[in-house]
């Protein structure tokens, strides 16, 4: 109950709705098929990004105003140029917008929750790696002292 949103008034409760709910990426199978139609390429154009994903330019432009991480950077002629990242998260966009039929506010969060939850499992799995270091660590000591020990019994 500590995530809960909590909304001050009737109409941010009406166009938030689906804020209270958890995304769920990992299981979808029609967005890891979409993920892996995306060209091994450096930068796109928002004309390719827009044909990947199967919408307007002018909604990759909106899109850019709401979702604060959605920021393609602009090349020296003023053009739009994604990252693989900027892509993938078009697609997680469309994703929540379109099939999970989320609000803008409702995607916002979501995709804030995930990034917050992104960042839980990289510290875990950080703190487990060096966990298993100091293991092995200790593990190699303890050889190393069973070996001393018994070249002093030898003597």
């Amino acid at each position: 109950m500590e995530n809960e949103i909590v909304f001050e008034t009737r109409d941010e409760n009406r166009y938030a709705p689906s804020a209270n709910t958890s995304l769920d990426v990992g299981v979808d199978v029609e967005l890891a098929k979409d993920l892996q139609k995306i060209p091994e390429k450096m930068a796109f154009k928002i004309g390719e990004v827009a044909d990947l994903a199967n919408v307007k330019a002018y909604v990759l432009r909106y899109w850019e105003t709401e979702f604060p991480t959605l920021r393609p950077e602009k090349s020296k002629h003023n053009q739009r140029v994604y990252t693989r990242r900027d892509v993938e998260l078009v697609f997680l966009i469309k994703k929540l917008l379109y099939k999970d039929r989320f609000s803008i506010e409702g995607a916002r969060c979501a995709l804030k929750n995930l990034k917050k939850e992104t960042k839980k499992v990289s510290t875990i799995t950080s703190a487990v790696s060096h966990h298993e270091k100091l293991r092995d660590q200790v593990h190699e000591l303890i050889r190393e002292v069973k070996s001393l020990k018994n070249y002093f019994i030898e003597f």
